[in-house]
């Protein structure tokens, strides 16, 4: 995922902005707050066949998903290798605390060449390791299982135990270590609950430790090296069709090179799968983008496994040697791009190649004889350089396509929903007959609904779409509403649209760097949220066909954009002047040369504004979102017209229009993301969707006229008296969605049904004839909009009820703000 198109994008939606939103929807007639609807199916016409592959997950690492999270390992920095490459704050003992004298070492004695690091620790010291969260989670009963490296040359007793404040957890081992490096082990049962344990390794006489290990015996199938249960268990229950690993940002960021001498050992390396397998201690450390570091003991091996255990197609996606997520660099080192094509190649023999081949043997080796079947094959993710990321993609996929032709090879299309590189990625996949591309987007959730017709008019004879990650920008009840009107949408087109996942998947709460996510967790408790409940509803009742529907909607928009104004700088310093704002009359309705005081302007966010030689200057060029608004929300059909000059920064300016608050508002980003490119955003409470967008970068010290025109819901926008674009904002946030799909094995019609509104939706439903029985089976999620699921309180749960009134034409009332799926069984 991208972190540099996405930080603006991270404030969930309120319930005002939905009831907003949806102030067009017809009013009751009468007392109850019900609105009326019709759904007419046509189960003889032909709709789209849906693939088996139409949902999955993508997993991430971010938030801490692997270590402390999907990877049972209970020690946290088990082989001191943190550092401040990973985070500043990292040393090689973060996380251990240290009793008497101890000192980690990167000399000839280490354990192997990749595994750098190791622990020296004198004769009666002792070091305590402190695990992730509040601590080591031990469950009264369970046994748990420690390993350690040693050495140890006068030999010496490794007294091994497990605390909390309030004394033991397990009875202490004592391990005799003597001589050269050697794998230890003991087991534990824990004697008590405790989510705030500590592991301490105390050496009688002096000895160096390396790859210091605790994992629960109950890991998800009981396998070493393995998955923490629960959260394997609720990826399983969605049912995946894929497994999209390992990134995201992990694979197009940083180095290319990889993990030796001859680089340099470098730290902050794109996620390269070979450094991922084979025993772990063997295994490289690498800095995470998201700034901690990655063990890779949850590696591609692990990746493979845990896919065919949940019965899901592996999805990896491979470097491009171009990076994203704000760097946007080519490497043009020819030799370096044969070398990562060579190891695409070598990644397919290592999942499908037979043991007698060398990296079939490799994978054999390992523990799994048989292939692991992989068919799909991402190369790159997200990039914004995209004539240079589709140089290196052809000759990926011409590599593989010579060699293994039954794998589909997937290219992408930059970082967000629309605008140049996306236009651009575009026009060169379809040139190219790519066949299928990568799309991901976060928005906010009035785009999701205003965009449910997104694919109807894509190319049917085109390359087929993966949406490899999408989410609205919250885990609100009103966020996933929004997320499944939208899914409607993604299955009337699975012609075209053949697989789609949330992202991301994980989170440990007490190490966020994106929101949201769809399963939350810490060391002792997992939960799914609102949107973990909407996929896993679509995801386990998908069907195999559409089957033709319509449905009764609601008017559009055609009031006009009305509001105030704003300036505002995103980690710039940037200078204003001559703001004017006049009516369609020409009546003036702002002026202000800024020659006097800034008494007409209120300061909403960041950063530090004052008058300077008659300008409006905001000063601190670390500052985001520093917004200044001016003028009355009811203005409508008006010029703004501004001068702006960048001053310093990373970036360039914001200028506001239609602003009724400081979540409510459009503007228009000069020089965004990192001054590559430039677009109109409009915010809904906070959350922003891209409206339109162009490349191109803004020049310090260079002053710009600007000039908005907002004419109904029309907006023109001139740069230096030229048009740089115009929209129209008039697509209907449609609350009202449906989709009627057929499942072949039970004949079921699943009528799946979205009212993302306040009030019910009384819908009469014509089955065009089908002979159906008289009761359905039917799953309902409805909880208030603002409802928000946690470790203690899970108000969006689904609901099975049974349904008798189903008939060639029947009623049926969908509560508020709700999604229902009616299973009718065909006769």
């Amino acid at each position: 995922m991208s972190r540099t198109t996405r930080t603006r994008r991270r404030l969930g939606l309120t319930a005002t902005a939905l009831l907003t939103a949806f102030a067009l929807v017809p009013a009751p007639a009468h007392a109850e707050a019900v609105t009326d609807y019709e759904i007419t199916v046509d189960p003889a016409g032909t709709g789209a066949e849906i693939d088996d592959t139409m949902y999955g997950v993508f997993f991430e690492d971010i938030n801490r998903a692997a270590d402390g999270g999907l990877y049972a390992e209970l020690v946290q920095n088990r082989s001191f290798e943190y550092s401040t490459a990973d985070h500043s704050s990292y040393t090689p003992l973060t996380s251990w605390t240290v009793g008497g004298t101890a000192q980690v070492r990167n000399d000839d004695g280490r354990l192997n060449e990749r595994n750098r690091n190791y622990l020296s620790l004198d004769a009666g010291s002792s070091v305590t390791n402190a695990g992730y969260n509040t601590g080591i989670r031990l469950e009264k009963g369970k046994r748990y299982d420690f390993s350690v490296w040693a050495r140890a040359a006068a030999g010496t007793t490794l007294t091994v135990s497990l605390k909390d404040a309030a004394g033991e957890l397990a009875s202490a081992r004592q391990v005799a270590a003597k001589g050269g490096w050697k794998k230890y082990t003991a087991t534990f049962t824990a004697s008590r609950t405790s989510s705030r344990g500590r592991l301490t390794v105390a050496a009688g006489e002096a000895a160096a430790l390396d790859m210091v290990s605790l994992f629960p015996r109950d890991t998800y199938k009981n396998q070493p090296n393995g998955l923490r249960k629960d959260l394997a268990e609720k990826i399983e229950a969605l049912d995946p069709a894929f497994v999209r690993f390992p990134g995201g940002c992990l694979v197009n960021t940083g180095s290319m090179q990889d993990y030796s001498e001859a680089s340099g050992w470098q730290r902050k390396r794109s996620y390269q799968w070979k450094d991922t397998i084979g025993p772990v201690e063997e295994r490289a450390t690498n800095a995470n983008f998201w700034g901690y570091n990655q063990s890779y003991g949850l590696g591609y091996y692990e990746y493979f496994r845990f896919s065919e255990d949940i019965g899901a197609m592996p999805l990896p996606v491979v470097p491009a040697l171009v990076t994203g997520c704000g760097q946007n660099r080519a490497t043009d080192d020819e030799a370096l791009l044969k070398r990562h094509i060579q190891d695409t190649l070598d990644l397919i023999e290592f999942a499908n190649g037979p043991v007698t081949s060398a990296w079939g043997k490799k994978r054999a080796e390992m523990g799994h004889p048989k292939p692991f079947r992989l068919t799909h094959l991402a190369v790159g993710n997200e990039e914004n350089l995209p004539n240079e990321f589709f140089a290196r993609f052809q000759k990926f996929r011409a590599a593989i396509e010579a060699k293994y032709p039954d794998i589909t090879v997937i290219s992408n299309s930059g970082p967000d929903d629309t605008g140049a590189t996306f236009d651009t990625a575009w026009k060169l996949n379809r040139e190219a007959n790519v066949d299928m591309v990568d799309e991901h987007y976060y928005n906010s959730p009035q785009w999701f609904l205003q965009n449910n017709d997104r694919y109807d008019s894509y190319d049917r004879n085109g390359p087929k779409v993966f949406l490899g990650e999408y989410a609205s920008q919250g885990n609100a009840w009103e966020n996933a509403l929004a997320e499944a009107a939208y899914m409607t949408g993604l299955e009337r087109n699975a012609d075209i649209v053949k697989l789609a996942s949330y992202a991301p998947l994980l989170a440990n709460e007490d190490y966020v760097q994106w929101r949201p996510d769809m399963i939350w967790f810490n060391n002792h408790a997992s939960w799914g949220s609102a949107n973990y409940e909407v996929q896993k509803l679509f995801m386990t009742n998908v069907g195999d066909r559409v089957v033709p529907s319509s449905a009764t909607g609601t008017p559009t928009v055609n009031a006009p954009i009305t509001g105030a104004v704003g300036l505002s700088t995103w980690a710039t310093s940037a200078a204003y002047d001559d703001v004017k704002v006049t009516a369609a009359d020409g009546t003036t309705l702002l002026s202000d040369d800024f020659s006097g005081d800034a008494s007409k302007w209120t300061h909403h966010g960041t950063g530090s504004w004052s008058i300077q030689d008659g300008a409006y200057v905001q000063t601190d060029a670390a500052a985001e979102n520093t917004l200044v608004t001016a003028g009355d929300p009811a203005w409508q059909d008006y010029d703004l017209q501004v001068k702006a000059t960048k001053k310093s920064g990373k970036e360039g300016f914001l200028v506001a229009f239609g602003v009724k608050d400081t979540g409510n508002y459009y503007w228009w980003n000069l020089g965004g993301w990192n001054n590559t490119s430039s677009a109109v955003e409009q915010a809904v409470d906070g959350g922003k969707s891209t409206l339109i967008s162009k490349a191109g970068s803004i020049e310090t010290g260079r002053t710009y006229d600007i000039d908005v025109k907002v004419r109904g819901r029309q907006v023109s926008l001139y740069l230096d008296g030229e048009l740089w674009g115009s929209f129209t904002d008039d697509k209907p946030a449609e609350p009202f969605r449906q989709v009627v799909t057929e499942d072949e094995r039970t004949g079921d019609l699943i009528v799946k049904v979205v009212n993302a509104q306040s009030s019910a939706a009384r819908t009469a439903i014509d089955l065009g004839g089908a002979k159906a029985a008289s009761r359905a089976r039917v799953t309902t999620l409805a909880a208030a909009p603002e409802d928000v699921n946690t470790e203690t309180d899970t108000p969006v749960t689904p609901v099975t009820s049974t349904f008798s009134g189903v008939a060639d034409r029947f009623t049926y009332t969908f509560p508020a703000n709700s999604v229902t799926f009616l299973r009718i069984q065909q006769r």
